[in-house]
């Protein structure tokens, strides 16, 4: 099994930043690609970024440009990093991998952006 848990969260002003960060523990042999999605209460999970175990990355249409994924393989420590944040952004993130045994996730952490 596969650990993960997210930290980074918080209230931020529109325009701000943020960086959130995933721990992962356990069986980490098995991860290769790893992601951020949101939920929104009532909406459904949306898709944040995700990357490869070899950097090839890829993001959801609402954060490309102001959003940057990236991990740190030897300590299996996944990052998002977070700019020119808007109200929309708001929503518990969550953390995932996928591997062969199953999709693991976070247990979330959430992001509020609001003056």
């Amino acid at each position: 099994q596969v650990q993960l848990v997210e930290s980074g969260g918080g209230l931020v002003q529109p325009g701000g930043s943020l960086t959130l960060s995933c721990a992962a523990s356990g069986n980490i042999f098995s991860i290769s690609y790893m992601g951020w999605y949101r939920q929104v209460p009532g909406k459904q999970r949306e898709l944040v970024a995700g990357i490869s175990i070899d950097g090839v990355e890829n993001y959801g249409d609402s954060v490309n440009g102001r959003f940057t994924i990236s991990r740190d393989n030897a300590k299996t420590t996944l990052y998002l990093q977070m700019n020119n944040l808007k109200p929309d952004d708001t929503a518990v993130y969550y953390c995932y991998t996928p591997t062969h045994q199953g999709t693991y996730w976070g247990q979330g952490t959430q992001v509020t952006v609001s003056s």
